[in-house]
């Protein structure tokens, strides 16, 4: 076991396991939130992870998770607006949550590129850092949206429905 896998299973037990049980249950204030960390964490395990075991197989799996993570998380801001608006999550808890992405990100990616040394892997991991961040901050911005605008999003214009 070198520290890559080490840093990956540590970010495992200490970041994705609570952030995936917050995900699981509780309210939807809570749950929306914690998916996306959720995603924005798992995906960072398979950057440590491919650079401990040297499979580059897992940065590819990062990859797609880092585009299908936050647009989970939009799809289920989508589908839950209504319960977001009617009990939206805490401005504070939003800020943590998206802080914690940010900082992660960086933290993880920074020793991966200096490790990794100029070239199309680190060119790939970049992509993956900067479509985490906008990821999370996308996600952060549409679970605002939903809490403020509720069942309004997607509802047609006064006026202009058949009925």
């Amino acid at each position: 076991m070198n520290g890559w896998i080490a840093a990956g299973a540590a970010l495992l037990a200490c970041g994705v396991a609570p952030a995936a049980g917050c995900a699981a249950t509780g309210p939807v204030r809570r749950r929306v939130p914690a998916q996306n960390l959720t995603s924005t964490f798992l995906s960072l395990v398979f950057l440590l992870l491919a650079q401990g075991f040297h499979r580059t197989a897992y940065t590819d799996t990062a990859l797609v998770l880092s585009v299908l993570g936050p647009a989970g998380t939009l799809l289920y801001v989508r589908l839950l607006a209504d319960e977001l608006a009617d009990r939206p999550p805490r401005p504070r808890v939003l800020r943590t949550v998206t802080t914690l992405s940010y900082l992660a990100v960086p933290a993880v990616l920074l020793p991966l590129c200096f490790i990794t040394g100029p070239g199309r892997a680190m060119g790939k991991l970049l992509v993956i850092g900067a479509l985490l961040v906008c990821g999370s901050w996308s996600a952060a911005r549409a679970v605002t949206a939903a809490a403020t605008a509720g069942h309004t999003i997607g509802a047609p214009v006064e006026g202009t429905d058949d009925g």
